[in-house]
């Protein structure tokens, strides 16, 4: 059965959007008067943004353009795809016009922007600071993600299947632009906090700004050349750390410690379980470190639980280049960036409500064989909004996911030694952290990085940041949307 869906005004209503936040950056010019030159590049593409999307806007006002589809999510699939897309396209034009980069480079930069990935070709020390502020305004947005900010304005019948497409699963209030607005509201809240932390504990406030934003959104992007390794300050690196968990804890989660209720935060499985995995990951890690670069142990501990955390955040902010760690340290951060953050957050990665839930398969399939035939039980788990069954529809996506997670991290590992010629370990580290969208690199990612080895790394970290399945199915819809036409075309003819 074929259901009928309006669509024009969702296209033009997002350019709309994007070419407002595309023309962002400038605010900073007044700040930085040597940047005035570098305006036209971000006016040019935000005006065509907001021009064709004004114009797609009034064509589907008086023209209520229809397109048959097979289901909801096939149509909201193709609208979310639609609005990354452009948002990347018109995210790359400012650093193409002002020829700070090569087309490709150009989207990579955007890609990983939007996406909140954080990996670079970029040289940052030689970088205007409106591009600077652009790339991590990218990081921010992104992290909302461009329907969460649509429906904060703007709402239709619509809204909730896009909503869910982005990859929102939760609505904390009754009313989904209430739950849009409340999220926003925590977000800049945290914003705020966390930009007055860093001044306090002397970081300027242009880079107190940009490592915020990029710390909430678990992108990473950072405005020196080595990360926040850089300030080599035990303070800022316990604000980035708070900042990182912040940013990779599910929003519903945050709800409710903003509301101080913490004794459901503390029942919350995913919660217990970050913590479970900082508790084995940073102690090996650090013993690593220790053992195998001659560190001593208060700087094994204090770098470990730094890039433990950026990686299982998937944020990307580093202490320290990774070129000398030890097979064990690298092995450790790999299997952080696979796991990720937390699911409806901004994190990215399989998630650790997912890699929890296999565990629980795992045990349950142990426990079954041992009990006796005749044995039932009734599984669950604690999510934001309590006790939850663990059924067979939940386990059957949560395999279905986690299994597609890893064709897609083989396939793209694989093509990364081919393109790059790199080894299979730094293959393994540098598209786990595109797939993850988490931003740290071994030293594949460069300005010198091959166009070949970008594409590749950019189809990763759209895959990881509409979670794989929406990537499929808005491609398949396009396909059989195009099949169909062209069926129709040739009948008439």
């Amino acid at each position: 059965m074929t259901r009928k869906f309006s669509s024009c005004n969702n296209y033009g209503k997002l350019m709309l959007l994007i070419g407002l936040l595309a023309a962002v950056p400038i605010v900073i010019v007044p700040f930085y008067p040597e940047d005035t030159v570098h305006i036209f590049s971000f006016m040019c593409p935000s005006f065509f943004s907001i021009l064709v999307g004004s114009i797609i806007c009034l064509v589907g006002k008086k023209e209520d353009s229809e397109f048959e589809w097979w289901s909801s999510v096939q149509h909201s699939s193709i609208t979310v795809l639609f609005a990354w897309s452009w948002g990347v396209l018109i995210g790359a034009f400012p650093f193409v016009i002002s020829g700070q980069l090569t087309f490709v480079q150009a989207l990579f930069e955007s890609v990983s922007g939007w996406t909140t990935t954080g990996l670079s070709v970029m040289d940052v020390s030689a970088t205007p600071h409106i591009f600077l502020f652009h790339r991590s305004f990218m990081q921010f947005c992104g992290g909302l993600g461009f329907v969460m900010m649509m429906i904060m304005l703007v709402q239709d019948k619509q809204s909730m299947n896009l909503y869910n497409a982005e990859g929102h699963p939760d609505k904390l209030m009754p009313n989904l632009k209430k739950t849009a607005r409340t999220i926003c509201l925590m977000y800049n809240g945290f914003l705020f906090t966390g930009i007055v932390a860093y001044v306090i504990v002397g970081m300027s406030l242009f880079d107190a700004v940009n490592h915020t934003m990029c710390a909430l959104s678990t992108g990473g992007f950072s405005t020196r050349l080595n990360s926040i390794g850089e300030y080599n300050s035990l303070s800022i690196d316990i604000i980035t750390i708070i900042l990182m968990l912040i940013g990779t804890t599910n929003f519903a989660i945050l709800s409710l410690l903003t509301r101080r209720k913490w004794r459901q935060v503390i029942k919350v499985s995913e919660v217990r379980f970050m913590f479970l995995l900082l508790l084995v990951f940073v102690p090996i890690t650090a013993l690593s470190l220790i053992s195998g670069m001659n560190m001593g142990i208060a700087e094994g501990f204090r770098h470990s639980l730094f890039d433990v955390s950026s990686a299982l955040s998937t944020t990307g902010y580093s202490s320290m280049s990774y070129i000398s760690w030890p097979p064990l340290a690298i092995g450790m951060l790999i299997l952080a960036m696979l796991i990720g953050g937390g699911i409806g957050s901004t994190a990215g990665g399989i998630k650790m409500s997912r890699v929890y839930l296999m565990f629980r398969f795992i045990l349950q399939n142990i426990r079954k064989r041992l009990l006796p035939p005749r044995n039932v039980e009734a599984p669950y788990y604690y999510r934001a909004q309590g006790k939850t069954k663990i059924d067979s529809s939940l386990a059957m996506d949560t395999i279905g996911f986690v299994a597609s997670y890893l064709c897609v991290f083989i396939i793209g590992t694989l093509l990364l030694t081919v393109t790059s010629g790199c080894s299979l370990t730094e293959a393994m580290f540098e598209f786990a952290s595109a797939l993850g969208t988490v931003g740290l690199s071994i030293g594949l990612t460069c300005p010198d990085t091959g166009a070949a080895t970008l594409v590749v790394e950019m189809v990763g970290m759209i895959f990881g940041r509409l979670e794989i399945f929406i990537v499929f199915i808005g491609a398949y819809s396009i396909f059989s949307a195009l099949k169909r036409k062209l069926y129709r075309i040739r009948n008439l003819n």
